[in-house]
């Protein structure tokens, strides 16, 4: 009689991609293989020393055990908000505009659970982060899919061509779509805007009356100069928009689950009001070991992180490229988007990981896993130390080499 019970939106929800590359890597450590693991965008140092240190205080403090506030205790927000005055000159208020979640990726599918009414549509560009398209789905909404164009050597988005797009998301979402989700630094391509961008894109949302849930959680982790805008720097985007933002990259507080969800007022209180019903926030002393770390340390997320990454990407492309696969550059966050080597293309992206698991020891995520448009394409985590990251290119030259000599025996 049980076996009639379905659960629907767990039957909407399609097969994890990432769990077959997963299952294969566990079973490939198991058998004493040493897998060099590039598939999860999971820091691999630990937090800052300063953080920690007060964290350790904080806890030894026994009035900080006890039950927290939901949207985070004042001083964080108010932290988060001096942030945004620092890095992009924008006011928030600490009290109706921002509000502190475990993680931005808890934040993000509490506010979709918040806003979203039976059938509200979301328009979101493929490829994506998987959460931000079926955030929508466990909230009982529709997603539209859009592709997103951006120029395959430099990552820079197509902007004329975002914007031709998403009109004609708009014209023919039937209900017409009432969110648009934007993440850039994006995540798995790693595509940048400019600040240009948002302006047109807060301007059109006014027009066509949408509402923007922009995700910066890789906005800290730039290179060659470039920096990451915020949709809150245009005039009048808090009117249309919200954003997320984690210190879970750029201060390897991936565990600790901090992030933030700031701007429009009635968006951040919706989610505000949510929290209060389902969570009592995070443990305290994480709370004021994270106010310590974005009041006092983003110095040395500027000197020890950031450049971390950046030696990392550029040993990867020139070492990847002499073992055979020539990559182009990012100029942001903690990946590089790989387009597979032609030989092996038209094997799909799945495929080709799992070969490149079984056969060179390698793991990284297969570009079909954030949608239909990534299936050329793997994505490449930067969370190897360098010493790996050559032991990669070895295998990966070895693996190349023999694969073509089966291909002309």
């Amino acid at each position: 009689m049980f076996d009639e019970i379905q659960f629907d939106k767990i039957n909407r929800l399609p097969k994890y991609v990432f769990a077959a590359v997963g299952d294969l890597k566990m079973a490939a450590r198991r058998a004493g293989e040493d897998i060099i693991d590039f598939s999860m965008g999971n820091p691999d140092g630990p937090a800052l020393e300063p953080v920690i240190e007060k964290l350790i205080e904080t806890a030894r403090n026994p009035h900080t055990h006890g039950y927290s506030a939901s949207k985070g205790i004042i001083k964080l927000r108010t932290a988060m908000a001096n942030w945004y005055m620092r890095k992009y000159d924008v006011v928030l208020d600490p009290e109706t505009e921002v509000v502190a979640t475990m993680g931005s990726k808890e934040g993000y599918v509490h506010l979709v659970q918040a806003i979203t009414n039976p059938g509200d549509v979301a328009i979101v560009p493929d490829p994506t982060y998987p959460i931000h398209a079926y955030a929508f789905v466990f909230a009982g909404g529709s997603v539209e899919k859009m592709k997103l164009n951006f120029n395959e050597e430099n990552f820079e988005v197509y902007e004329d061509k975002f914007f031709e797009d998403l009109q004609h998301a708009l014209d023919t979402s039937n209900p017409r779509a009432k969110y648009l989700v934007v993440n850039f630094p994006h995540n798995p391509t790693t595509a940048t805007v400019t600040p240009e961008f948002y302006e047109k894109l807060v301007a059109m949302a006014k027009k066509e009356r949408f509402y923007i849930i922009s995700d910066i959680a890789y906005a800290d982790i730039t290179f060659d100069g470039y920096k990451t805008p915020s949709i809150l720097e245009v005039e009048g985007a808090k009117d249309v928009a919200v954003e997320c933002y984690t210190m879970s990259k750029s201060y390897n507080m991936a565990g600790w689950r901090v992030g933030f969800i700031v701007g429009n007022p009635k968006l951040v209180g919706a989610l505000q009001k949510f929290k209060s019903w389902i969570d009592y926030g995070m443990f305290t002393p994480i709370q004021v070991a994270a106010t310590v770390a974005l009041d006092k340390h983003g110095d040395l997320v500027d000197s020890l992180v950031i450049p971390k990454y950046l030696v990392r990407r550029d040993l990867m492309l020139d070492v990847f490229e002499k073992a055979g696969w020539k990559m182009s550059k990012p100029n942001a966050s903690m990946f590089i988007w790989a387009k597979i080597p032609e030989q092996f293309r038209h094997l799909g992206s799945l495929e080709f990981t799992k070969l490149l698991l079984t056969k060179a020891n390698i793991a990284v995520s297969p570009g079909i896993g954030f949608g239909e448009y990534g299936d050329e394409y793997v994505r490449i985590a930067l969370i190897e130390n360098e010493n790996r990251i050559r032991q990669a290119a070895r295998n990966l030259k070895k693996f190349f080499t023999d694969y073509s000599a089966e291909a002309k025996a």
